[in-house]
């Protein structure tokens, strides 16, 4: 009996099987959760729909999620495919990519309205749209970064929208309370997936990264995937307006040990 049997869960924002969105939907899967997909454009569908096939998954839509109209009808999709959903997972982010280096204050008006509109805003009318279909006992769950609360070179407009977007998480936890449904974040250490790639100098920080960890290994997207199982399970009866680590204990440390900075005397 797996810990997301009898659970409907909807993920949003799967790109290829390097996605988080995909250790999620595997994670998923492997404790017994029926599985529905939704891509974001029609260049990803031929990546998506073999993926949908490995976890048994007929239910998969395209969704653009700057569209009020295309995720209502996804949603009423979903409602007469599966009457009610348990689970929507929330993995979608977007900036330009000339947002993502340079100077901060360089930030365009146009280029911050579509990271928020794509980042953030798109969770928040998720969560209403599939309000009147959550089953209690639910949950909703986002994927952030430390570059919320933290500078992170060259993540600039990413930074910001992942701040609003655990602000929305808790607001949101709030407003869901009382119909018995939970909303967290999982704020997930670097991992090569499509959209950090576009971050200038990631490669650098990935391979940096578990020099600082407490752990000294960086994460995959199964140690995300589990989590996001804990977090949308009964295991989790009761945790709502977190926002849950998975990054080898990175976001403890306030620098490297002193050791580390010997190699650079």
């Amino acid at each position: 009996m797996g810990l997301m049997e009898g659970k409907t869960a909807l993920v949003f924002g799967l790109a290829n099987d390097k996605s988080i969105a995909w250790g999620i939907t595997q994670a998923f899967h492997r404790e017994g959760a029926k599985i529905g997909i939704s891509y974001a454009g029609e260049m990803l569908e031929k990546r998506v729909r073999p993926l949908a096939a490995e976890v048994g998954a007929d239910f998969v839509e395209q969704c653009d999620v700057s569209s009020d109209e295309q995720i209502a009808a996804v949603a009423e999709k979903a409602k007469k495919h599966f009457g009610q959903v348990d689970v929507i997972v929330h993995s979608i982010g977007f900036a330009n990519k000339d947002e993502l280096q340079g100077n901060f204050y360089d930030t365009s008006r146009a280029g911050f309205h579509l990271a928020m509109d794509i980042s953030v805003f798109s969770f928040v009318a998720l969560a209403k749209a599939f309000q009147p279909i959550m089953r209690r006992g639910g949950a909703l769950l986002t994927l952030t970064y430390y570059g919320s609360v933290k500078v992170a070179p060259n993540y600039n407009m990413m930074g910001v929208a992942k701040a609003a977007l655990e602000a929305s998480t808790r607001y949101l936890a709030r407003d869901f309370g009382p119909q018995g449904i939970r909303v967290n974040a999982i704020s997930a250490g670097p991992v090569r997936t499509l959209a950090a790639m576009g971050v200038s100098g990631f490669r650098d920080m990935h391979r940096n990264f578990a020099e600082m960890a407490p752990m000294r290994e960086n994460i995959t997207i199964e140690d995300c995937g589990n989590a996001a199982v804990y977090l949308c399970s009964d295991m989790s009866a009761h945790v709502t307006g977190e926002i849950h680590y998975v990054d080898s204990g990175f976001n403890v440390m306030a620098m490297p040990e002193p050791d580390q900075f010997k190699d650079k005397e």
